[in-house]
């Protein structure tokens, strides 16, 4: 017993130096993580417990005044930014799976044995990703702008009468020029993962008789999955995020509405000094973007509990 005794005692201050040591070098991170992330996150959800008070005459300058949650209840009676949030969950509905499945594709593609020029196409893929995102959107916006786009103007040619920026094709336009600038950088984080993979496996299932199609359909995606599981929970929250796009396509479709998207919404109550309102409409994307992230993950645990029982 006394043995025992005497051989905790002498590991203990060894044990407290090991948790000094890795509180040292935990130490900047976190805080850094409270400054810069949870910091502004509890000040956001502060400023929105407030609104602005003007008089009746509104003569005065408005007073901030406590509120709960009176901004969440206006917020969620809005009309228009309940239609921004149904927006841009369309938008990620379609575009969002579009866009993966043609990452994929690239990434099998430029993974396969006999493809020539691999590091030509990967760069190629990769490269709008690199254009800034206001550059890319000021390049589609040209493309797309009924007087000077070439798309409309080869649709006219052949007797298609085409208007990228009509109400019922912003959607589609939007989610195009996501899917332009997002692609590459998808497919390079599954191109990665698709480089992990051991050529044995690929070998072997050869060996036994599958073709291309089917090492990729059996071997190669099932291995790259928790890449695409990462790329999807980044897209759905990038699309909860969108403003680039609408911002500047507006100049060339003034029919798009000022409060297209979410945050689209919460820049015009920022711009009417309503920095309560804003940080309400922020806090409800947040929340918004972290339940379809989460249940996506949910989701995607569950189906392989499933199917690994």
């Amino acid at each position: 017993m006394s043995v025992s005794l005497t051989a905790r005692a002498a590991v203990a201050p060894h044990a407290r130096r090991r948790v000094r040591t890795a509180a040292a070098f935990l130490a900047p991170f976190a805080l850094l993580f409270a400054v810069v992330y949870l910091a502004p996150i509890g000040y956001t959800v502060y400023q929105s417990l407030f609104k602005l008070h003007r008089d009746g005459l509104g003569l005065s300058a408005p007073t901030k005044v406590f509120a709960g949650l009176g901004n969440y209840v206006d917020a969620l009676h809005d009309a228009d930014f309940r239609a921004s949030l149904l927006r841009v969950l369309l938008i990620g509905v379609v575009q969002v799976p579009v866009m993966l499945g043609l990452a994929l594709v690239l990434a099998l593609l430029l993974d396969a044995r006999s493809t020539l020029f691999k590091r030509f196409f990967r760069l190629a893929f990769f490269l709008p990703y690199a254009v800034p995102g206001v550059v890319g959107a000021l390049m589609w916006s040209y493309l797309v702008a009924p007087g000077l786009s070439p798309i409309t103007a080869a649709g006219n040619a052949l007797g298609l009468h085409l208007n990228l920026t009509s109400n019922a094709m912003l959607a589609p336009t939007i989610g195009n020029m996501l899917t332009w600038g997002w692609t590459g950088y998808n497919m390079l984080i599954i191109y990665s993962a698709l480089q992990a993979i051991p050529p044995e496996l690929s070998e072997a299932a050869r060996m036994d008789g599958c073709g291309a199609f089917r090492i990729a359909w059996h071997v190669k995606i099932p291995i790259v999955r928790p890449a695409l599981v990462l790329t999807t929970v980044f897209s759905i929250i990038g699309t909860a995020q969108l403003y680039n796009e609408p911002a500047v396509l507006q100049h060339v479709a003034p029919n798009l509405s000022s409060s297209y998207t979410p945050i689209f919404a919460a820049y015009n109550a920022v711009d009417d000094n309503n920095f309560g309102y804003a940080a309400t409409e922020s806090v409800l994307l947040a929340v918004l973007a972290f339940v379809l992230s989460f249940g996506f993950l949910k989701l995607v645990q569950r189906r392989g509990a499933e199917a690994a029982s």
